[in-house]
């Protein structure tokens, strides 16, 4: 009888610990459009806005730590969220591949503004902490 009420103990805090998890929303990080390169000029140009392209490549360490780290704080969300169409694109992938080349991308992580008649505005290579991201888009917000 002492098992089973443990074992009933054991699954109620289990079950418990699973509905008090935090759920993922929209808010913990830059909204990273899932379209198109072509879509994602077409979509900026349309609704007047840049585009913030995050150029990574897998085995990249330092884009890891851009999207664990930068990406999700609030004051960078909030800003590129509100200010530019993102897109996430793999420079080794698919439409990456093309899109690492025209751009000229010999490095990664690199962050490309980009207007709606597909020309870059700006190029930022390399990590960024939080402060630094923000003070390199400041112009663009």
């Amino acid at each position: 009888m002492k098992s089973l009420n443990i074992f009933t103990l054991l699954v109620f805090l289990f079950c418990v610990s699973f509905t008090q998890a935090p759920q993922k929303t929209e808010t913990d990080g830059i909204n990273f459009e899932n379209i198109s390169f072509q879509n994602a000029i077409q979509k900026a140009k349309k609704d007047n806005k840049l585009l913030f392209v995050n150029v990574y490549a897998d085995w990249c360490g330092a884009c890891k730590l851009l999207k664990e780290n930068t990406f999700k704080s609030k004051d960078v969300a909030d800003a590129v969220n509100s200010h530019f169409i993102s897109l996430d694109i793999n420079a080794e992938k698919g439409e990456g591949i093309d899109i690492s080349k025209k751009y000229e991308v010999t490095a990664h992580p690199l962050i490309l503004i980009i207007d709606g008649n597909g020309k870059v505005k700006k190029r930022i290579l390399g990590y960024k902490k939080d402060a630094q991201l923000l003070s390199e888009l400041n112009e663009f917000l």
